[in-house]
């Protein structure tokens, strides 16, 4: 209600009554208390005394606008202005203070009630928590009982299912004997490397035709070739039960001697050409060159008929390769050889045929070093001396090194079927997948010279190979025939095949005349990074840096050129764990006794389809490209496609050592191994998968994905369950991918069990676990010789 000056007139309201004049504006509003009203100038700050005075008249109101009080009074009177001035003050002050107490306490029983509520919730919250504890601990009780109460059966209906493993094992051993029983009849001349007697009149009857041309020695390169690879395999897959320790000695025996005699088959060859290079000059330059190439090897060889210097460069157009010599060399009666095999027959044995890890723990220690006292091996005094950077010389025959090194393949072959064996040892030693052995930190300690030295010593457990290797020599050019009338005589030397002795003179500044060597890379052959170039060291039976310089990479156009100080044997060498660790990977069954196993790793993605004892190459992705065309669909053994990617630059399969060049966490051999075992049991119906949880959880246990996987891309990642493993109990895990932060807390309506096979029976339905029941033997060895070459729950 609102009062306003209308010509002095009066207004009245209630009880409460007041004259007005022209100019006195007042707003009537309600009080909070006693329902009555009060009047304030328009515009004024509620709960403040205000007195309303018109112009020129005496007040005619005084009202305290927080309600507590209304006084009426007519207009007029000075006096009772004054007065009314005085209680207001007092009222005023009386009302403030009142109000701050009251509030203060107000505060305090609040603070004090809210403390209260609080502490009340905080005992109620604890006493929650104690009980979820206990029921909690309860609840685990009753399911370690049960599991303890079941893990006999369980354990016993596994050991059923394992017994595939052995059923592989012994088709494997059938298939093997068969294979000889149809090379006995198929009579095709080529020895069966397995019997003595026929490879050592293979190799004596080969050493006794030194008359052969490259062609040729290519040719019967090949079944050398074939030779070697059966008895690498042998000595992979092969149980203690099918070769004795002493035939395992024999077979690695055997590829040296047949590395070291197809090598020295090469060198005669170069020299039958040699002796008649001067019939094949070039029309244009009056020297002689010429490749001779198969997929094995390449074979470049330039002879300096006519020693002139502007001839001192020389690329050999069909191959890629070329090189640039001093101007003493090009002055001088000598021949550069440049043999590129596809293969590596330098290295030492237990480098180049690297067994998988063991599952099993046994005396390990040094399987992944030279033995240092093996004993003389038979004609090893023959080698002593030997140890001379000339080429061909150097290797003729294996030296000491190699010889002792063909020992420490026997510790690192993989012999998968012994597991049983041994399965009490191997829970005492967890460890055993990554266990370093002793000597393997004191490598490169062992090079006189210290830091410096060591440097330049590359460490083989980390680059390799990739490639093959470049066999660069300068050759002495042999008495040339002549034509006498009607005759042609040649002087006939009984030395061989000799290494020209260059001694590199110094530049203009003061540094060795460098040769300049151009190498073509292989086309089917990956570098993912620019390769280093290292040189074999004959005496000291390693490779090294030094005495390479100014390398020039040129990876758009395959090529890579360098200066040597002398001739040397060269590799390309890549670092063997640069697509370590994993970034995912994903087994799943794709129809009856197959699968698709897919690998992501740094630089490439690797498919490989599986299918009973086989496996194939679907394919290798490097920046959304398709390579390696020469390996893909191709079906093969576990074991044959392993050395395939690795010869092609694509290793995705660890060592024992690689824990130290790889940063991940280390995992215990018991729930590893295991857990590739039981999740190749399960490989037929079910799918598995990588979890980011696995570094998570500790050495002791192993996290993965699961899905029931019954038809095609039924595995999606709403159906993925993750469990943990340690090798003797799985858990389903509460646990998703998108969790925020690890837990072991178990799913609920879930138990303990002591073996994955009945971890997922309680949830897979009837068709699936039948799907597994009907798994072949040798799907499931495939599968599980796959998960354990490439340790996916411990390198990704």
């Amino acid at each position: 209600m609102v009062g306003r000056a209308g010509g002095g007139g009066g207004l009245e309201r209630g009880r409460m009554r007041w004259g007005s004049k022209a100019g006195c504006s007042l707003v009537a509003t309600k009080v909070a208390a006693g329902g009555e009203k009060a009047l304030r100038l328009k515009g004024a700050a509620e709960g403040r005394v205000i007195f309303c005075v018109g112009p020129g008249v005496s007040p005619c109101a005084v009202v305290c606008c927080c309600g507590c009080s209304v006084w009426n009074q007519p207009a007029g009177g000075s006096d009772f202005v004054a007065g009314m001035a005085l209680w207001v003050q007092n009222r005023k002050k009386k009302s403030n203070g009142k109000t701050k107490d009251e509030k203060s306490k107000k505060r305090r029983d609040r603070k004090q009630k809210d403390k209260g509520e609080a502490q009340l919730q905080a005992e109620q919250e604890e006493a929650e928590r104690l009980e979820k504890e206990r029921l909690e601990r309860e609840h685990l009780k009753k399911l370690e009982e049960k599991y303890q109460g079941a893990r006999e059966s369980e354990l016993a209906e596994l050991n059923s299912l394992e017994q595939k493993f052995l059923s592989a094992q012994q088709w494997k051993m059938d298939y093997r004997e068969q294979a000889k029983w149809e090379h006995y009849l198929s009579c095709d001349g080529s020895p069966d490397p397995t019997v003595p007697q026929e490879m050592n009149t293979f190799m004596s009857l080969w050493r006794e035709d030194q008359d052969e041309g490259v062609q040729l020695v290519m040719e019967k390169g090949e079944v050398v070739l074939k030779l070697i690879e059966k008895l690498e395999f042998l000595l992979l897959e092969a149980s203690p039960n099918e070769i004795t320790e002493e035939q395992r000695v024999q077979y690695q025996e055997f590829i040296l001697q047949l590395q070291v005699l197809l090598h020295q088959k090469y060198n005669e060859a170069t020299q039958n050409l040699l002796k008649i290079a001067s019939m094949y000059d070039d029309s244009e330059t009056g020297n002689m060159h010429t490749v001779i190439k198969d997929k094995n090897t390449t074979f470049c060889i330039w002879v300096n008929l006519k020693k002139k210097p502007r001839f001192k460069t020389h690329m050999f157009q069909e191959a890629g390769h070329g090189f640039d010599l001093p101007k003493s060399l090009a002055l001088s009666s000598v021949a550069v050889r440049v043999l590129h095999t596809r293969y590596d027959h330098v290295s030492p044995l237990w480098l180049q045929c690297q067994g998988l890890p063991r599952q099993e723990a046994s005396d390990n220690e040094e399987s992944a070093e030279h033995p240092k006292d093996n004993g003389q091996e038979p004609g090893e005094e023959e080698e002593k001396g030997r140890e001379e950077p000339s080429v061909p010389a150097a290797e003729e025959t294996p030296s000491k090194e190699r010889k002792e090194s063909a020992a420490s393949l026997t510790e690192n072959s993989n012999n998968t079927d012994d597991k049983k064996e041994t399965e009490e040892e191997t829970e005492k030693n967890s460890d055993i997948l990554d266990e370093p052995s002793q000597e393997e930190g004191a490598v490169l300690q062992e090079e006189p010279g210290g830091r410096e030295e060591a440097a330049q010593v590359v460490d083989p457990q980390q680059l390799v190979p990739v490639g093959g290797v470049y066999h660069t020599d300068a050759l002495q050019l042999p008495p040339q025939a002549q034509d006498v009338r009607d005759w042609s005589m040649v002087e006939l030397l009984d030395v061989g095949l000799q290494v020209y002795p260059y001694s590199p003179g110094e530049a203009e500044d003061g540094t060795q005349a460098a040769v300049q060597i151009t190498l073509r890379l292989p086309d089917n052959v990956i570098y993912f990074e620019a390769p280093v170039v290292a040189r074999w060291d004959p005496a000291g039976q390693q490779w090294r840096t030094d005495g390479i310089t100014n390398i020039t990479y040129e990876a758009q156009e395959r090529s890579i050129t360098f200066g040597m100080g002398a001739f040397y044997t060269v590799a390309l060498l890549q670092d063997a764990h640069l697509n370590l660790p994993y970034q995912a990977w994903e087994l799943q069954p794709t129809g009856v006794d197959e699968g698709l196993f897919t690998v992501t790793a740094v630089f490439a993605t690797i498919q490989i389809q599986i299918k009973d004892n086989q496996c194939m190459l679907s394919s290798v992705v490097v920046e959304e490209e398709e390579v390696l065309s020469h390996i893909t669909g191709q079906w093969m053994s576990p074991f044959a496609l392993r050395e395939a990617l690795k010869r092609a630059g694509v290793n995705i399969f660890p060592a024992e050592h690689s824990h130290k060049y790889v940063p991940v966490p280390r995992k215990a051999a018991l729930a590893e191994g295991k857990a590739y075992e039981q999740m190749a049991l399960l490989a037929a119906a079910f799918a598995f998968a990588h979890s980011k949880w696995n570094g998570e959880a500790g050495p002791g246990q192993v996290v993965f994905k699961v899905s029931e996987h019954l038809k095609a891309d039924s595995a999606k990642d709403n159906h993925w369950s993750l469990y943990m493993f340690n090798g003797e109990k799985v858990q389903t895990l509460k646990l998703t991918e998108t969790s925020e932060a690890f837990s072991e807390e178990l799913e609920e309506e879930s138990e303990f069990h002591s073996t994955l096979y009945h971890m997922l029976k309680d949830f897979a339905s009837k068709e699936a676990m039948d799907k597994v029941e009907r798994a072949g033997s040798l799907f499931i060895d495939s599968v599980y010789q796959l998960l354990l070459a490439t340790r996916v729950l411990a390198f990704s």
